[in-house]
């Protein structure tokens, strides 16, 4: 069942479509297809290679720091390396599972791997010397201290009379 009606013209009237309409009109359906295929794909921007995976990111802002939370279920702490520039957040690491199981009759053994990088760009004015990174329950929590020349100021409005 074709949900685009216009797919199945016959051959000769699509001949007379000059061969730019013609291919963008080809290039509209396969995106209509892939839509109804798998809709939600295009929200997984920007491609990645298959295979690759990177963890979902947070970033929240409070007047005295910066907090990013890492979705990192299953990964070994010590397989994470966090860098921190004056704009980055270097998040990186490998992830490598294997469950192993021996019972009467067969044995089963089941591997995952993948390594991913991830980079999180950062505002202007970290304290690169006030980072704390906690790993708990499959989630990295970074807190970025701002620098305190960076903090917000209130700035008091004077009236004038007269």
């Amino acid at each position: 069942m074709s949900l685009i009606p216009w797919r199945n013209k016959s051959a000769d009237e699509s001949s007379r479509v000059p061969t730019t309409l013609a291919s963008l009109r080809s290039d509209i359906d396969r995106l209509f297809d892939a839509f109804v295929r798998e809709p939600f794909a295009a929200l997984d921007w920007p491609p990645r290679e298959s295979g690759a995976w990177s963890p979902s990111v947070d970033l929240a802002e409070t007047d005295t720091e910066y907090t990013v939370r890492a979705e990192l279920p299953g990964l070994d702490p010590k397989d994470l390396d966090i860098s921190v520039t004056e704009n980055q957040l270097v998040l990186s690491g490998e992830k490598k599972e294997t469950v192993e199981r021996r019972e009467k009759g067969y044995y089963h053994v089941e591997s995952r791997f993948g390594s991913f990088r991830r980079t999180v760009a950062l505002p202007a004015g970290i304290d690169s010397t006030k980072v704390n990174a906690e790993y708990a329950n499959g989630v990295l929590t970074i807190h970025l201290a701002k620098s305190p020349e960076n903090a917000p100021k209130r700035i008091e409005v004077k009236v004038k009379e007269g």
